[in-house]
């Protein structure tokens, strides 16, 4: 298993660790103003398998994090999602969104709507590689802060997915 990420990078307008952004990508469609970050991680388990746990609500609370009964995923294009997201200080923390985009077993890009911040939209990207998957997500932040936050979440997400498909 590996992780593509380097501690002590930062969001900055050009683009996640100095690179240009990615153009060209399913969620550019959507964003391409702000702040970028891109992670990965790949993982011991088929990209079917990562899929599978992304896109059922009843796996994806379980290595989310999600209060359970909270999760829906309707996933298709325009279909709805929300969780409530339990926090490790005790809090409750409601999210959802759209489906924007929906490449069945190999790309989501969803709307993310968390109350008092601005929504952003996320892309999971789902690739076969050296005999296990690689799991990317990307995403554009409006402010430096918020990009730092939410590639510190995705990071945390790749994790908590890698260990339930890893069983």
């Amino acid at each position: 298993m590996s992780f593509r990420a380097q501690a002590g990078q930062h969001c900055d307008r050009n683009g996640y660790l100095g690179r240009p952004y990615a153009r060209g990508t399913g969620m550019n469609a959507h964003t391409t103003t702000g702040f970028p970050y891109r992670v990965s991680r790949v993982m011991d388990a088929t990209a079917a398998r990562a899929w599978e746990a992304y896109t059922t609500a009843a796996e994806w609370q379980a290595w989310f994090g999600a209060e359970e009964g909270s999760a829906e995923l309707d996933v298709r294009v325009g279909g709805r999602w929300k969780c409530v997201l339990l926090g490790p200080d005790g809090g409750r923390y409601p999210l959802g969104g759209t489906f924007l985009e929906v490449e069945e077993g190999r790309r989501l890009v969803l709307l993310m709507a968390v109350p008092g911040a601005p929504d952003e939209v996320m892309g999971v990207t789902f690739e076969e590689a050296g005999g296990g998957v690689e799991v990317t997500i990307d995403q554009t932040n409006a402010t430096a802060e918020e990009c730092a936050r939410a590639r510190e979440g995705s990071t945390m997400i790749l994790a908590n997915l890698a260990a339930h498909v890893e069983r």
